[in-house]
């Protein structure tokens, strides 16, 4: 239950995170959005492109939803989804969490990033090692 309830306080604060950007940065304009997101990406890419906006978008559209089949179908059903999707939504998120801090970032928010993603792949691989055992110190992992 904690885990779920952690995962919904996340998608909330991603929620609120994007209306105080749009109201305090972009005074709720999807144009001035992309152009800076635009701006940025050619700032670190040299690539004039603000599509990025639209990958927070189905950021947005995918947690909603993934929160929303654990909060109505519950954890067995969360935890049987195909190995494909849950492989493909955590390689998604990953890749948001390190464009977000890593690339995106500089100074101690880059290194502080590049922990993160370290410690998230770290935990990944523990993750992957105990689905092969099914257990964590004896006891059975991911109760809800």
């Amino acid at each position: 239950m904690v885990a779920r309830t952690a995962w919904t306080a996340g998608v909330i604060s991603l929620i609120a995170h994007v209306a105080c950007a749009y109201h305090f940065y972009h005074n709720w304009s999807q144009a001035a959005a992309y152009r800076e997101t635009a701006r940025q990406t050619a700032e670190v890419t040299a690539l004039d492109w603000g599509g990025g906006l639209f990958i927070n978008y189905a950021l947005i559209i995918g947690w909603v939803i993934d929160v929303a089949l654990w909060r109505l179908r519950g954890l067995d059903a969360y935890r049987n989804r195909p190995r494909w999707l849950t492989a493909a939504w955590q390689g998604f998120l990953i890749f948001i969490i390190f464009n977000a801090t890593v690339v995106f970032k500089t100074g101690p928010l880059r290194w502080i990033g590049s922990g993160l993603c370290l410690w998230l792949a770290f935990l990944w691989l523990l993750v992957k090692g105990v689905e092969v055992s099914g257990r964590l110190d004896g006891k059975p992992i991911f109760k809800e």
